[in-house]
Protein backbone atom coordinates (compact mmCIF):
# COMPACT_ATOMS: atom_id res chain seq x y z
CA UNK A 1 0.00 0.00 0.00
CA UNK A 2 1.44 3.56 -1.33
CA UNK A 3 1.59 5.15 1.85
CA UNK A 4 0.98 8.52 0.46
CA UNK A 5 -2.26 7.25 -0.41
CA UNK A 6 -3.10 6.97 3.19
CA UNK A 7 -5.65 9.93 3.92
CA UNK A 8 -5.02 11.16 6.98
CA UNK A 9 -8.81 12.56 8.57
CA UNK A 10 -9.46 14.87 10.88
CA UNK A 11 -12.72 12.99 12.35
CA UNK A 12 -11.42 12.00 15.85
CA UNK A 13 -11.50 8.39 17.10
CA UNK A 14 -11.65 6.36 20.05
CA UNK A 15 -10.92 2.16 20.46
CA UNK A 16 -12.42 -0.75 20.26
CA UNK A 17 -11.12 -4.48 20.90
CA UNK A 18 -11.30 -7.47 23.84
CA UNK A 19 -8.61 -8.10 26.67
CA UNK A 20 -6.78 -10.95 28.21
CA UNK A 21 -4.11 -10.61 30.97
CA UNK A 22 -1.43 -12.64 32.22
CA UNK A 23 0.77 -12.69 34.68
CA UNK A 24 4.33 -14.59 33.76
CA UNK A 25 6.50 -15.85 36.35
CA UNK A 26 5.04 -13.84 39.10
CA UNK A 27 1.69 -14.15 40.78
CA UNK A 28 -0.34 -11.55 41.16
CA UNK A 29 -1.53 -9.93 44.66
CA UNK A 30 -5.27 -11.55 45.17
CA UNK A 31 -4.94 -14.16 42.32
CA UNK A 32 -4.59 -18.05 42.86
CA UNK A 33 -1.06 -19.38 41.07
CA UNK A 34 -0.57 -22.83 39.56
CA UNK A 35 2.49 -24.52 38.22
CA UNK A 36 1.97 -25.48 34.93
CA UNK A 37 5.30 -27.98 33.13
CA UNK A 38 6.58 -28.24 30.14
CA UNK A 39 6.14 -31.89 28.57
CA UNK A 40 8.98 -33.46 27.98
CA UNK A 41 11.48 -31.05 30.04
CA UNK A 42 13.05 -31.22 33.52
CA UNK A 43 10.24 -30.03 35.38
CA UNK A 44 12.49 -28.48 38.28
CA UNK A 45 14.18 -26.12 34.94
CA UNK A 46 10.84 -25.16 33.16
CA UNK A 47 7.98 -24.08 35.78
CA UNK A 48 5.93 -21.17 35.05
CA UNK A 49 4.34 -19.22 37.25
CA UNK A 50 0.60 -18.73 35.95
CA UNK A 51 -2.09 -15.94 37.61
CA UNK A 52 -5.47 -16.91 37.16
CA UNK A 53 -7.58 -14.09 37.66
CA UNK A 54 -11.09 -13.09 37.95
CA UNK A 55 -12.81 -12.04 34.63
CA UNK A 56 -12.21 -8.89 33.08
CA UNK A 57 -15.23 -6.47 33.91
CA UNK A 58 -16.68 -6.00 30.14
CA UNK A 59 -19.61 -3.88 31.57
CA UNK A 60 -19.24 -0.42 30.09
CA UNK A 61 -22.79 0.74 31.17
CA UNK A 62 -21.98 2.71 34.39
CA UNK A 63 -18.81 5.11 32.34
CA UNK A 64 -21.50 4.98 29.61
CA UNK A 65 -24.12 6.86 31.14
CA UNK A 66 -21.86 8.86 33.00
CA UNK A 67 -19.78 10.10 30.49
CA UNK A 68 -22.52 11.36 27.84
CA UNK A 69 -23.56 14.18 29.58
CA UNK A 70 -20.52 15.56 29.57
CA UNK A 71 -20.21 15.39 25.85
CA UNK A 72 -22.00 18.24 23.69
CA UNK A 73 -22.28 18.92 20.10
CA UNK A 74 -20.45 21.77 18.09
CA UNK A 75 -22.54 23.40 14.64
CA UNK A 76 -19.65 25.60 13.42
CA UNK A 77 -21.13 28.39 11.12
CA UNK A 78 -19.66 30.58 8.77
CA UNK A 79 -20.74 34.16 7.27
CA UNK A 80 -20.52 34.95 3.67
CA UNK A 81 -20.34 38.37 2.30
CA UNK A 82 -17.34 40.24 3.13
CA UNK A 83 -17.66 41.60 6.72
CA UNK A 84 -15.25 38.97 8.33
CA UNK A 85 -12.36 39.82 5.37
CA UNK A 86 -9.05 40.48 6.75
CA UNK A 87 -7.55 41.62 2.96
CA UNK A 88 -6.06 44.84 2.48
CA UNK A 89 -3.88 47.64 4.60
CA UNK A 90 -3.84 50.95 5.81
CA UNK A 91 -0.25 51.09 5.55
CA UNK A 92 1.12 49.35 2.47
CA UNK A 93 4.90 50.19 1.52
CA UNK A 94 5.34 51.41 -2.07
CA UNK A 95 7.95 48.90 -2.69
CA UNK A 96 5.07 46.52 -2.66
CA UNK A 97 2.88 48.37 -4.96
CA UNK A 98 4.96 48.28 -7.55
CA UNK A 99 5.98 44.41 -7.14
CA UNK A 100 4.17 42.25 -9.73
CA UNK A 101 4.50 39.14 -7.03
CA UNK A 102 2.62 41.36 -4.43
CA UNK A 103 0.16 42.45 -6.71
CA UNK A 104 -0.37 38.66 -7.89
CA UNK A 105 -1.36 37.53 -4.77
CA UNK A 106 -2.43 40.33 -3.25
CA UNK A 107 -4.48 42.12 -5.91
CA UNK A 108 -4.58 45.52 -7.64
CA UNK A 109 -2.04 48.18 -6.68
CA UNK A 110 -4.37 50.37 -7.72
CA UNK A 111 -6.94 49.29 -4.91
CA UNK A 112 -6.60 52.24 -2.25
CA UNK A 113 -6.25 51.21 1.55
CA UNK A 114 -9.49 50.88 3.36
CA UNK A 115 -11.09 51.14 6.86
CA UNK A 116 -13.90 49.05 7.84
CA UNK A 117 -17.22 49.74 5.73
CA UNK A 118 -20.54 49.33 5.35
CA UNK A 119 -21.27 45.98 4.39
CA UNK A 120 -24.10 44.07 2.42
CA UNK A 121 -26.17 42.03 4.79
CA UNK A 122 -24.23 38.51 5.50
CA UNK A 123 -25.50 34.96 4.90
CA UNK A 124 -24.84 32.44 7.54
CA UNK A 125 -24.22 28.71 5.68
CA UNK A 126 -23.25 25.84 8.40
CA UNK A 127 -19.10 25.23 8.35
CA UNK A 128 -18.79 21.87 10.31
CA UNK A 129 -19.95 19.34 12.93
CA UNK A 130 -17.87 18.35 15.69
CA UNK A 131 -17.84 17.40 19.97
CA UNK A 132 -16.46 18.88 22.23
CA UNK A 133 -16.21 17.79 26.24
CA UNK A 134 -17.31 19.66 29.24
CA UNK A 135 -13.86 20.50 31.69
CA UNK A 136 -15.92 22.51 34.42
CA UNK A 137 -19.37 23.09 35.39
CA UNK A 138 -19.43 26.71 34.24
CA UNK A 139 -19.18 25.92 30.96
CA UNK A 140 -15.73 25.65 29.51
CA UNK A 141 -15.62 23.46 26.83
CA UNK A 142 -12.31 21.22 25.25
CA UNK A 143 -12.67 20.45 21.60
CA UNK A 144 -10.21 20.13 18.60
CA UNK A 145 -8.78 23.05 16.55
CA UNK A 146 -10.24 22.13 13.35
CA UNK A 147 -13.31 21.77 14.49
CA UNK A 148 -14.12 25.95 15.54
CA UNK A 149 -10.91 27.05 13.05
CA UNK A 150 -12.57 29.49 10.67
CA UNK A 151 -16.02 29.54 12.41
CA UNK A 152 -17.96 32.62 12.59
CA UNK A 153 -20.47 31.41 15.13
CA UNK A 154 -20.40 28.08 17.44
CA UNK A 155 -23.62 26.42 18.11
CA UNK A 156 -23.44 24.26 21.62
CA UNK A 157 -25.93 21.39 21.91
CA UNK A 158 -26.19 19.53 24.95
CA UNK A 159 -26.90 16.09 25.94
CA UNK A 160 -30.44 17.32 26.84
CA UNK A 161 -30.75 19.67 23.91
CA UNK A 162 -30.49 22.68 25.35
CA UNK A 163 -28.79 25.03 22.74
CA UNK A 164 -26.29 27.66 23.56
CA UNK A 165 -23.78 29.89 21.57
CA UNK A 166 -20.05 29.57 22.31
CA UNK A 167 -17.26 31.83 22.58
CA UNK A 168 -13.93 30.69 21.83
CA UNK A 169 -11.24 31.49 24.68
CA UNK A 170 -8.04 30.20 22.90
CA UNK A 171 -7.10 27.61 19.86
CA UNK A 172 -3.98 26.37 18.88
CA UNK A 173 -2.68 24.66 15.70
CA UNK A 174 0.11 22.82 17.07
CA UNK A 175 -2.02 20.47 19.30
CA UNK A 176 -5.11 20.95 17.47
CA UNK A 177 -6.70 21.52 20.59
CA UNK A 178 -8.92 24.44 21.32
CA UNK A 179 -10.62 26.03 24.21
CA UNK A 180 -14.30 27.35 24.34
CA UNK A 181 -16.98 28.56 26.41
CA UNK A 182 -21.01 28.77 27.14
CA UNK A 183 -22.52 30.71 29.56
CA UNK A 184 -24.52 27.77 31.43
CA UNK A 185 -23.96 26.57 35.18
CA UNK A 186 -24.20 23.11 36.79
CA UNK A 187 -23.36 20.51 34.21
CA UNK A 188 -21.93 17.57 34.04
CA UNK A 189 -18.10 17.38 34.02
CA UNK A 190 -16.33 14.07 32.93
CA UNK A 191 -13.54 13.66 35.58
CA UNK A 192 -10.00 14.18 34.62
CA UNK A 193 -8.02 10.39 34.43
CA UNK A 194 -4.41 9.56 34.17
CA UNK A 195 -2.89 9.01 30.61
CA UNK A 196 0.45 8.14 31.95
CA UNK A 197 -1.35 5.00 33.69
CA UNK A 198 -2.76 3.88 30.92
CA UNK A 199 -1.56 0.04 29.13
CA UNK A 200 -1.90 -0.88 25.83
CA UNK A 201 -4.86 -3.66 25.72
CA UNK A 202 -7.08 -1.59 28.15
CA UNK A 203 -10.88 -0.91 27.14
CA UNK A 204 -11.68 2.43 26.63
CA UNK A 205 -15.00 3.69 25.23
CA UNK A 206 -15.28 6.76 22.95
CA UNK A 207 -18.10 9.40 23.19
CA UNK A 208 -18.97 11.80 20.54
CA UNK A 209 -21.08 12.41 17.67
CA UNK A 210 -20.22 10.65 14.33
CA UNK A 211 -22.37 12.15 11.67
CA UNK A 212 -24.54 13.93 13.31
CA UNK A 213 -25.66 10.97 15.84
CA UNK A 214 -25.56 12.75 19.51
CA UNK A 215 -24.12 10.70 22.56
CA UNK A 216 -22.84 7.62 20.57
CA UNK A 217 -20.79 5.49 22.72
CA UNK A 218 -18.45 2.86 21.29
CA UNK A 219 -15.58 1.02 23.09
CA UNK A 220 -12.11 -1.01 22.34
CA UNK A 221 -9.04 -1.42 23.42
CA UNK A 222 -5.68 1.12 23.37
CA UNK A 223 -3.49 -0.33 20.68
CA UNK A 224 -0.69 2.18 21.43
CA UNK A 225 0.83 5.12 22.87
CA UNK A 226 2.85 7.76 22.18
CA UNK A 227 1.78 7.57 18.49
CA UNK A 228 3.02 9.95 15.58
CA UNK A 229 0.69 9.92 12.84
CA UNK A 230 3.07 12.66 10.55
CA UNK A 231 4.76 11.06 7.27
CA UNK A 232 8.23 12.28 8.48
CA UNK A 233 10.52 11.23 11.61
CA UNK A 234 12.06 14.47 11.34
CA UNK A 235 12.14 16.86 13.61
CA UNK A 236 8.68 19.29 13.89
CA UNK A 237 10.02 22.10 16.35
CA UNK A 238 6.21 22.93 17.70
CA UNK A 239 4.03 20.01 16.50
CA UNK A 240 2.85 17.79 19.23
CA UNK A 241 1.88 14.67 18.02
CA UNK A 242 1.69 11.87 20.97
CA UNK A 243 -0.98 10.21 20.19
CA UNK A 244 -3.27 7.61 22.30
CA UNK A 245 -4.15 5.13 19.53
CA UNK A 246 -7.21 3.05 19.94
CA UNK A 247 -9.31 0.45 17.51
CA UNK A 248 -12.99 1.91 17.85
CA UNK A 249 -15.29 2.69 14.96
CA UNK A 250 -15.15 6.33 14.56
CA UNK A 251 -16.63 8.65 12.07
CA UNK A 252 -16.65 12.01 11.02
CA UNK A 253 -18.29 14.10 13.99
CA UNK A 254 -16.20 12.73 16.76
CA UNK A 255 -13.45 15.03 16.82
CA UNK A 256 -13.31 16.53 19.90
CA UNK A 257 -14.66 14.21 21.73
CA UNK A 258 -14.04 11.81 24.70
CA UNK A 259 -11.86 9.16 25.10
CA UNK A 260 -12.56 7.29 28.62
CA UNK A 261 -11.36 4.70 30.67
CA UNK A 262 -13.49 1.82 31.90
CA UNK A 263 -14.16 3.70 34.99
CA UNK A 264 -15.91 7.21 33.35
CA UNK A 265 -12.41 8.95 33.56
CA UNK A 266 -11.35 11.31 30.75
CA UNK A 267 -7.81 10.01 29.21
CA UNK A 268 -8.02 12.04 25.79
CA UNK A 269 -9.57 13.83 23.42
CA UNK A 270 -10.39 12.30 19.99
CA UNK A 271 -8.99 13.97 17.00
CA UNK A 272 -7.88 11.61 14.11
CA UNK A 273 -8.20 8.76 11.66
CA UNK A 274 -6.16 6.61 9.63
CA UNK A 275 -8.47 5.92 6.76
CA UNK A 276 -8.64 5.69 2.53
CA UNK A 277 -11.69 6.96 2.67
CA UNK A 278 -12.58 9.37 4.69
CA UNK A 279 -14.49 7.21 7.05
CA UNK A 280 -13.74 4.60 10.10
CA UNK A 281 -10.71 1.81 8.76
CA UNK A 282 -9.41 0.55 11.95
CA UNK A 283 -7.50 3.31 13.46
CA UNK A 284 -7.85 6.18 15.76
CA UNK A 285 -6.14 8.79 17.78
CA UNK A 286 -6.58 11.13 20.83
CA UNK A 287 -4.63 13.52 22.57
CA UNK A 288 -3.94 12.36 25.85
CA UNK A 289 -5.05 14.22 28.69
CA UNK A 290 -1.79 14.79 30.22
CA UNK A 291 -1.18 17.30 27.48
CA UNK A 292 -4.83 18.67 27.51
CA UNK A 293 -5.20 19.42 30.67
CA UNK A 294 -1.75 21.68 30.66
CA UNK A 295 -3.13 23.75 27.24
CA UNK A 296 -6.59 24.01 28.86
CA UNK A 297 -4.99 25.56 31.80
CA UNK A 298 -2.96 27.91 29.92
CA UNK A 299 -5.72 29.31 27.66
CA UNK A 300 -8.16 30.20 30.50
CA UNK A 301 -5.48 31.31 32.26
CA UNK A 302 -3.46 33.18 29.66
CA UNK A 303 -5.22 33.22 26.28
CA UNK A 304 -2.67 31.26 24.69
CA UNK A 305 -0.40 28.13 25.04
CA UNK A 306 2.84 28.59 26.87
CA UNK A 307 4.88 26.32 24.37
CA UNK A 308 8.37 25.57 26.03
CA UNK A 309 11.26 24.73 23.88
CA UNK A 310 14.40 22.94 24.03
CA UNK A 311 16.04 24.49 21.42
CA UNK A 312 17.47 21.84 19.51
CA UNK A 313 17.15 20.47 15.99
CA UNK A 314 17.29 16.69 16.37
CA UNK A 315 16.46 12.88 14.46
CA UNK A 316 14.51 10.15 15.48
CA UNK A 317 16.88 7.16 15.79
CA UNK A 318 16.24 4.68 12.88
CA UNK A 319 17.98 1.55 12.14
CA UNK A 320 19.89 3.60 8.86
CA UNK A 321 20.41 6.69 11.08
CA UNK A 322 22.27 4.34 14.04
CA UNK A 323 24.67 2.78 11.19
CA UNK A 324 25.21 5.77 8.94
CA UNK A 325 26.43 7.86 12.36
CA UNK A 326 28.25 4.49 13.54
CA UNK A 327 26.23 4.69 16.61
CA UNK A 328 26.87 1.91 19.47
CA UNK A 329 24.93 0.37 22.64
CA UNK A 330 21.91 2.06 21.87
CA UNK A 331 19.12 1.63 18.92
CA UNK A 332 16.39 4.53 19.67
CA UNK A 333 16.14 7.68 21.30
CA UNK A 334 16.73 11.23 19.66
CA UNK A 335 19.70 12.46 18.29
CA UNK A 336 20.83 16.18 18.60
CA UNK A 337 21.46 18.02 15.38
CA UNK A 338 21.89 21.15 16.23
CA UNK A 339 22.24 23.05 19.11
CA UNK A 340 20.38 27.36 19.39
CA UNK A 341 22.38 29.65 20.53
CA UNK A 342 21.76 31.03 23.79
CA UNK A 343 18.77 28.06 24.30
CA UNK A 344 18.25 26.18 26.82
CA UNK A 345 19.52 23.13 25.78
CA UNK A 346 22.85 25.00 24.64
CA UNK A 347 22.79 26.55 28.66
CA UNK A 348 22.65 23.40 29.84
CA UNK A 349 25.75 22.06 28.24
CA UNK A 350 23.86 19.91 25.92
CA UNK A 351 25.97 19.38 22.34
CA UNK A 352 25.24 18.18 18.64
CA UNK A 353 25.86 14.44 18.52
CA UNK A 354 24.18 13.82 21.68
CA UNK A 355 21.27 11.21 22.50
CA UNK A 356 18.34 12.41 24.80
CA UNK A 357 16.82 9.27 26.23
CA UNK A 358 14.28 10.64 28.86
CA UNK A 359 12.80 13.38 30.15
CA UNK A 360 12.76 13.81 33.96
CA UNK A 361 12.90 9.82 34.09
CA UNK A 362 10.40 9.58 31.10
CA UNK A 363 11.45 7.69 28.13
CA UNK A 364 12.07 9.47 25.02
CA UNK A 365 12.54 6.62 22.53
CA UNK A 366 10.68 8.54 19.88
CA UNK A 367 10.06 11.65 18.82
CA UNK A 368 6.34 11.98 19.58
CA UNK A 369 7.57 10.40 23.41
CA UNK A 370 10.04 13.83 23.53
CA UNK A 371 7.30 16.34 22.04
CA UNK A 372 5.04 14.86 25.10
CA UNK A 373 6.97 15.60 27.42
CA UNK A 374 7.85 19.14 26.28
CA UNK A 375 4.26 19.68 26.18
CA UNK A 376 3.63 19.53 29.40
CA UNK A 377 5.85 22.17 30.81
CA UNK A 378 5.97 25.59 30.56
CA UNK A 379 8.57 28.21 30.12
CA UNK A 380 10.67 28.76 33.34
CA UNK A 381 10.12 25.01 34.32
CA UNK A 382 13.02 23.04 34.74
CA UNK A 383 13.57 18.95 33.96
CA UNK A 384 15.97 16.74 33.89
CA UNK A 385 17.33 15.58 30.40
CA UNK A 386 18.84 12.10 30.58
CA UNK A 387 21.21 11.59 27.40
CA UNK A 388 24.04 9.42 26.01
CA UNK A 389 27.34 10.97 24.99
CA UNK A 390 30.37 9.14 23.81
CA UNK A 391 28.60 5.91 25.00
CA UNK A 392 28.47 7.34 28.89
CA UNK A 393 24.71 8.14 30.71
CA UNK A 394 24.84 11.85 31.70
CA UNK A 395 21.97 14.00 33.01
CA UNK A 396 21.37 17.92 32.80
CA UNK A 397 19.37 20.17 34.66
CA UNK A 398 17.59 22.15 32.12
CA UNK A 399 15.50 25.42 32.22
CA UNK A 400 12.89 25.71 29.26
CA UNK A 401 12.56 28.83 27.28
CA UNK A 402 10.14 29.95 25.14
CA UNK A 403 10.42 30.39 21.39
CA UNK A 404 11.75 34.04 21.90
CA UNK A 405 14.37 32.86 24.23
CA UNK A 406 13.06 34.05 27.53
CA UNK A 407 10.67 32.52 30.37
CA UNK A 408 8.17 35.38 29.81
CA UNK A 409 4.75 34.59 29.67
CA UNK A 410 3.14 34.53 26.38
CA UNK A 411 -0.62 36.87 26.35
CA UNK A 412 -2.71 36.47 23.42
CA UNK A 413 -2.21 39.19 20.63
CA UNK A 414 1.40 39.27 22.54
CA UNK A 415 4.43 39.17 19.58
CA UNK A 416 5.20 35.40 20.69
CA UNK A 417 2.25 34.94 18.70
CA UNK A 418 4.11 35.07 15.88
CA UNK A 419 5.98 32.00 16.70
CA UNK A 420 9.42 32.93 15.24
CA UNK A 421 13.00 33.05 17.01
CA UNK A 422 15.68 35.47 15.77
CA UNK A 423 18.85 36.41 15.75
CA UNK A 424 21.46 38.76 13.75
CA UNK A 425 22.85 37.54 10.44
CA UNK A 426 26.16 36.88 10.30
CA UNK A 427 28.80 38.83 9.25
CA UNK A 428 29.36 36.14 6.23
CA UNK A 429 25.80 35.89 5.42
CA UNK A 430 25.70 39.74 4.90
CA UNK A 431 28.68 39.90 2.84
CA UNK A 432 27.48 36.76 0.91
CA UNK A 433 24.24 38.27 0.16
CA UNK A 434 25.66 41.69 -0.03
CA UNK A 435 23.81 43.32 2.44
CA UNK A 436 24.65 45.79 5.39
CA UNK A 437 22.66 44.21 8.37
CA UNK A 438 19.40 41.99 8.71
CA UNK A 439 17.71 39.83 11.26
CA UNK A 440 17.62 36.20 10.82
CA UNK A 441 15.02 33.87 11.14
CA UNK A 442 16.37 31.06 13.17
CA UNK A 443 12.98 29.00 13.98
CA UNK A 444 9.35 29.12 12.96
CA UNK A 445 7.30 27.46 14.96
CA UNK A 446 3.14 27.70 15.47
CA UNK A 447 2.48 31.33 14.69
CA UNK A 448 1.52 34.26 12.21
CA UNK A 449 4.76 33.36 10.61
CA UNK A 450 4.27 30.22 9.54
CA UNK A 451 0.96 31.24 8.25
CA UNK A 452 2.54 33.61 6.21
CA UNK A 453 4.79 30.71 4.50
CA UNK A 454 8.07 32.57 6.38
CA UNK A 455 10.65 29.39 6.38
CA UNK A 456 13.61 29.24 8.58
CA UNK A 457 16.61 30.87 7.64
CA UNK A 458 14.76 33.97 6.09
CA UNK A 459 17.03 37.09 5.94
CA UNK A 460 14.62 40.20 7.50
CA UNK A 461 15.89 43.21 5.87
CA UNK A 462 12.48 45.65 6.47
CA UNK A 463 9.20 46.01 7.67
CA UNK A 464 6.70 48.08 7.20
CA UNK A 465 9.62 50.07 5.39
CA UNK A 466 11.85 49.93 8.85
CA UNK A 467 14.77 48.84 8.90
CA UNK A 468 15.74 45.68 11.40
CA UNK A 469 18.60 45.19 12.96
CA UNK A 470 17.63 42.75 16.20
CA UNK A 471 14.79 40.76 17.83
CA UNK A 472 13.85 44.26 19.44
CA UNK A 473 13.11 46.22 16.32
CA UNK A 474 10.44 43.27 15.38
CA UNK A 475 8.61 43.72 18.59
CA UNK A 476 8.93 47.88 18.17
CA UNK A 477 7.66 47.47 14.89
CA UNK A 478 4.70 44.95 16.24
CA UNK A 479 4.03 47.08 18.82
CA UNK A 480 3.29 49.56 16.64
CA UNK A 481 0.68 48.00 14.33
CA UNK A 482 -0.78 46.47 16.98
CA UNK A 483 -1.18 49.99 18.78
CA UNK A 484 -2.79 51.89 15.64
CA UNK A 485 -6.36 52.79 15.22
CA UNK A 486 -6.56 51.36 12.21
CA UNK A 487 -8.15 48.72 11.22
CA UNK A 488 -6.06 46.35 9.47
CA UNK A 489 -3.20 44.66 11.41
CA UNK A 490 -0.47 43.51 8.69
CA UNK A 491 3.57 43.37 8.80
CA UNK A 492 4.97 43.93 5.04
CA UNK A 493 8.09 41.76 5.53
CA UNK A 494 11.31 42.05 2.68
CA UNK A 495 14.19 39.80 2.89
CA UNK A 496 15.94 37.02 1.63
CA UNK A 497 17.15 33.23 1.48
CA UNK A 498 20.21 32.80 1.84
CA UNK A 499 20.06 30.88 -1.49
CA UNK A 500 19.63 34.83 -2.46
CA UNK A 501 16.04 34.35 -3.40
CA UNK A 502 14.20 37.99 -2.71
CA UNK A 503 10.76 37.21 -1.07
CA UNK A 504 8.00 39.71 -0.14
CA UNK A 505 5.56 38.64 2.92
CA UNK A 506 2.40 40.37 4.21
CA UNK A 507 1.88 38.82 8.02
CA UNK A 508 -1.22 38.98 9.06
CA UNK A 509 -1.49 39.86 12.87
CA UNK A 510 -5.78 39.64 13.16
CA UNK A 511 -6.75 37.56 15.74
Amino acid sequence: MNIKSILLTIAAGAASGALTVFALNHSDRGAEATDTFLAGADADSFVTRVAHRPPVNTDFTRAAESTVEGVVSIKSFATRGGSSSRRGSNQVPQEYLSDPFFEFFFGSPQVQPRRRQQQQPDSEQPLGLGSGVIISSDGYIATNNHVIDGADRLEVTLNDNRTFNATVIGADAATDLALIKIEADSLRVIPMGDSDALRVGEWVLAVGNPFGFTSTVTTGIVSAKARSISSTQNSRPMGIESYIQTDAAVNPGNSGGALVNIDGELIGINTAIYSQTGNYAGYSFAIPVSIVTKVMSDMKQYGAVQRAVLGIMYRELTPALVKEKKITGINDGILVEEVTERSSASDAGIEPADIIISIDGNPTHTAAQLMEQLARHRPGDTVTVGYIRDGKNRTAKVTLRNSQGNTSITKAGNVASLGASFKKASDDLLKQLNLRSGLQVTEVADGKFRDAGIREGFVIVDINNGRVTSPDDVERIYKAIMQAEEYDKVMFITGFYPSGQKKYYAVDLAD
